[in-house]
């Protein structure tokens, strides 16, 4: 649906003063993606000629220093506009034995920053020629940092070696490449518009993201305006981490690609927070009740390397004991716990019920998600079971909501936004809308049911206030949450929501599983809840808001 109203069109020429009157203000290129394959790139190098340069962004791999690598690449930008050049090409096709990568983002945006420092951005283009783009977040950030264009030439080279060997039957190499360039080209228009940017020239160059673990003083010189709120890495740091990489790289004549396990979790790739081996151990310690097994899957979650910040956080030693009788007991503690809200849809009927019930068990509350809750499930079972989720979610398609519904919660949950993918909104494709589904969400099987990325009727404090008012009509003893995903500026959402006069206000930190998000969405948006948490607890003290 993006493409109907958004654009990723790219301008080229047309640069300098907007008030001179010459044959260049006549001279323009258009594009209709910032994504370059090799052919569109060498057309582009030919169409600006001399008046294009080449700036080398690999440094030696020993005896020389990062810091001294992105002065000489911003000099050598800075010099190459003044003498004229319209088209300036970030390039790390120069790595080998001897010359390691300068990390193509802190290289772009250096030189993005230096020019603008300068007053020179506007007079040239920037395109990126980069081995190390393979995905859509890779172009965004590399635009997001000030690239006009980006060729990713290795991506391209991997599918053409993939296409070589007949792993897409049935399709020509340039049906492969078309096919890569249009998936790019949805996904950052489904990035920009969770920014509520319509058109790429306002995506590029606005540093629309936030960093977790770069040094404050690296972001001040060369990404400004990027927030990084907790440090962390410094030019130091990732020399080493990029010349690790480069050793590994060249130890061997012909080395073996490593799995990586990023987005899927591999035996032999990077860490997860749930990795099958600790799954198994939970399982066993549940199913054996065994103390034993259980401090088996206690330790393996304390080994290892830091997933989440809070695996960075200790318990203070040395402290005297809370006496036994002061500590709450079982049953209160039990009380704090909750499910994640699960919509019955991404969850079948039988896992959605059991979830419930065995919260209800042990005095823990479940959450509905937002599809709504059979009408049969609010009454309590011959046998005292009660599949009835304590507390249940209104979001932005109100599907399933009635007043039924809200009477039977104990909470209700205003969804703002979700952990797996904030900024977005949902889609149940109309072959998964069943029969049981659509009587759930009120709603015709075989259509497809869209939730809107915002709450369509809520865009002031005083919007919120008056369905959380029209809520507490309908269940005057339920209280009302919000839902939000922790981010840059969380504080001062979280301090609406409190005057608007909620109950309760959720921070959702970045993760979640949902199948309905893509996985960018999964992996890079939103911020730890740690972070989102501690703002919120400040600003909301600071403003006297935090007991009320």
């Amino acid at each position: 649906r993006e493409w109907r109203v958004m654009s990723l069109k790219t301008r080229f020429g047309n640069l300098g003063n907007i008030f001179d009157e010459d044959p260049s203000q006549t001279r323009i290129l258009q594009l209709e993606t910032p994504m370059l394959t090799t052919d569109d790139f060498r057309a582009l190098e030919a169409y600006f000629g001399a008046n294009g340069r080449t700036i080398d962004c690999t440094f030696k791999a020993k005896g020389e220093r990062l810091r001294e690598a992105l002065a000489r690449i911003r000099q050598e930008a800075e010099e190459a506009v003044r003498g004229g050049c319209e088209q300036l090409i970030l390039s790390d096709e120069a790595v080998g034995p001897e010359r390691a990568p300068v990390p193509m983002i802190l290289a772009t945006s250096a030189v993005h920053s230096h020019l603008v420092r300068q007053g020179l951005r506007a007079f040239s283009s920037l395109t990126v020629r980069t081995g190390e783009c393979l995905d859509v977040h890779y172009f965004a950030v590399l635009i997001g940092v000030g690239a006009t264009t980006v060729n990713a030439y290795l991506a391209e080279a991997a599918i053409a070696d993939r296409h070589a060997r007949g792993l897409f039957p049935g399709l020509t190499l340039a049906e492969c490449l078309d096919r890569y360039k249009e998936a790019v080209g949805q996904g950052l228009l489904k990035i920009m518009s969770k920014m509520g940017i319509s058109i790429i020239s306002s995506y590029r160059g606005g540093c629309n993201f936030e960093a977790v673990g770069l040094s404050r003083s690296l972001a001040r010189e060369y990404f400004p305006g990027l927030i990084t709120r907790i440090s962390g890495m410094g030019l130091t740091a990732i020399k080493n981490k990029v010349r690790a990489q480069h050793e590994r790289a060249y130890a061997e004549a012909e080395p073996a690609l490593a799995i990586g396990g990023f987005y899927r979790y591999r035996r032999s790739g990077e860490r997860h927070a749930y990795e099958a081996r600790m799954v198994h151990q939970l399982q066993q310690a549940v199913a054996t009740d065994s103390y034993v097994a259980y401090q088996r899957f206690s330790d393996m979650v304390q080994a290892g390397d830091p997933v989440s910040i809070r695996d960075l956080l200790d318990f203070r030693q040395g402290r005297t004991p809370v006496p036994l009788d002061e500590v709450e007991s079982i049953t209160e503690i039990r009380k704090r716990f909750v499910t994640p809200g699960m919509s019955l849809g991404a969850l079948g009927p039988e896992a959605h019920e059991t979830l419930t019930i065995a919260m209800n068990r042990i005095g823990a509350k479940s959450d509905s998600g937002e599809g709504g809750e059979g009408v049969e499930r609010y009454t309590p079972r011959p046998n005292g079971d009660n599949a009835n989720s304590p507390i249940k979610q209104v979001a932005s398609g109100r599907f399933g909501v009635t007043a039924e519904y809200l009477n039977a919660a104990r909470e209700l949950e205003i969804k703002v936004a979700q952990g797996a993918k904030p900024g977005e909104g949902g889609q149940l494709p109309g072959f998964k809308v069943t029969v049981e589904i659509a009587r759930l969400r009120h709603a015709t099987p075989g259509v497809t049911l869209i939730s809107p990325p915002p709450h369509h009727d809520i865009y002031s404090i005083e919007d919120l206030a008056q369905l959380i008012y029209d809520l507490k009509q309908i269940n005057p003893d339920a209280k009302v949450c919000v839902k939000l995903v922790s981010e840059a500026g969380i504080g001062t959402i979280a301090a609406g929501v409190a005057k608007a006069k909620a109950d309760v206000i959720l921070i959702s930190g970045h993760v979640g599983g949902t199948g309905a998000s893509p996985q960018t969405s999964i992996k890079y948006a939103g911020s730890p809840w740690e972070m989102g948490l501690s703002e919120t607890n400040q600003l909301l003290t600071l403003n006297r808001l935090r007991h009320r």
